[in-house]
């Protein structure tokens, strides 16, 4: 059974304590309490504390690792990115290699508010993330690093402030606050801020790995890969593969998040059956897997799935930016992905037609299933007109989630188009 992580990382004084501002358009505000679980690997003895001393107490000096070694335990380990698109980090890693003057990128702005796994490492373990970072920059040579975090979560910046402070004389990294919108945290966006513009996506010919920041090749990963880089490089990829399956080793950080409660961040080994994370009362219940971006799952897949990437890519549910958004027997899926919908409308970059246009229709088409005002066809349509025509993945994310609705949860939808939803009878007598 999962224990609560200790005071000093989740007590609800201590994170409630200091006032966080809030997304009044999103169904799940960004979090003022974070509940971190003990885990086997990244969260292995939270309890020790975030210091530099209680870090080096438990994995040792960080070891200064040459590119070849480096690119061998990344490689070896199938280490893939855990920002949400799985991408192998091997090749991102020798991609920015073969190119002059290398930049290294800690991307924790975590704009989506469901989610809190970058900043429970943030909170219980910033020398493992800066550990990672720091050994990939000696390995590319790299003399610029950069650390993105969000205004909206102040106590990840004190923690990541305070961690840098205790690090004097290891690699300088600049410190940078992301804007509070939901797109800040994509790739392009954060190169955008980071070269003194708009913190807002754009339209990219290249990887970053390839022309990122004033052109030059841009290592850029979120907090949780690069705490899985850290830990690669401490401890080795023989203790590394002691988790997770033979084909998939390791571990996955998990936000489970359930409108109006803090969010739980567990640590999971890979080939974990999903129904063995869910609490008891969400069993029977169908829930969000990957976030706001993601999709919706009914109980019979979800009691089957196991948490592998390639697994619950197969299954139609990827697991994105490792978020299950658990809505409690209360709660409608069509009015919450109505919310969801058009707080990502009001999020969107706005550069481009469907998100300028597209998006906002999209979200008064739900809104008008949820209602009972229209029918599903017309969401089915603009869903389809905005697929694909982005100049960014924001179009796209919203979009998987309004045709996951249409096509997993027809008779939820169905009931609301008849006016029939017993959540929508009780908001109408109300």
């Amino acid at each position: 059974m999962t224990q609560q992580a200790p005071a000093w990382a989740a007590s609800p004084r201590h994170l409630a304590s200091r006032p966080v501002s809030t997304r009044p358009a999103s169904p799940v505000p960004v979090p003022h309490e974070v509940c971190i679980h003990p885990g086997p690997a990244l969260l292995e003895g939270v309890a020790d504390g975030p210091s530099l001393a209680a870090h080096r107490k438990r994995y040792g000096d960080l070891p200064t690792t040459r590119l070849p070694h480096l690119l061998q335990l990344v490689r070896g380990a199938g280490l893939r990115g855990r920002g949400g698109a799985a991408f192998p980090f091997a090749t991102k890693l020798e991609t920015a290699s073969k190119r002059r003057r290398p930049v290294v990128v800690i991307n924790l702005s975590e704009g989506e508010p469901a989610s809190a796994k970058d900043s429970a490492l943030a909170l219980s373990r910033p020398h493992l993330v800066l550990d990672g970072a720091t050994a990939a920059a000696q390995a590319l040579g790299s003399r610029e690093v950069h650390l993105v975090v969000t205004g909206e979560r102040p106590l990840v910046r004190q923690s990541m402030e305070r961690a840098l402070e205790e690090r004097a004389g290891d690699v300088a990294v600049r410190l940078h606050t992301a804007a509070p919108r939901f797109v800040a945290g994509q790739a392009r966006a954060v190169i955008e801020l980071l070269s003194g513009r708009p913190n807002l996506p754009v339209t990219a010919w290249s990887p970053e790995a390839i022309e990122g920041l004033r052109g030059r090749p841009t290592l850029l990963s979120n907090a949780e890969t690069w705490a899985h880089v850290g830990l690669l490089v401490l401890r080795g990829e023989g203790a590394y593969r002691r988790h997770g399956t033979e084909t998939e080793p390791g571990t996955a950080l998990l936000s489970l998040t359930t409108p109006g409660e803090e969010p739980h961040v567990l640590e999971v080994p890979y080939g974990t059956r999903l129904r063995e994370v869910l609490p008891e009362a969400a069993h029977g219940l169908p829930a969000l897997v990957g976030g706001f971006h993601g999709s919706w799952a009914t109980w019979p897949t979800l009691a089957n799935a196991r948490i592998s990437v390639p697994h619950l890519a197969a299954l139609g549910t990827p697991l994105g930016a490792g978020v299950l958004l658990v809505p409690d027997a209360e709660t409608c899926p069509v009015e919450l992905t109505s919310r969801i919908v058009a707080f990502l409308a009001g999020q969107s970059a706005g550069r481009c037609g469907p998100c300028h246009n597209g998006l906002p229709a999209l979200a008064a088409a739900v809104h008008d299933v949820a209602t009972g005002r229209g029918g599903a066809e017309r969401a089915g349509q603009l869903a389809e007109l905005v697929r694909g025509r982005g100049a960014c993945a924001h179009p796209d994310g919203t979009v998987r989630l309004v045709r996951s609705l249409l096509g997993t949860l027809p008779h939820e939808v169905a009931e609301h188009v008849s006016g029939g939803c017993a959540h929508l009878r009780a908001a109408v007598a109300s």
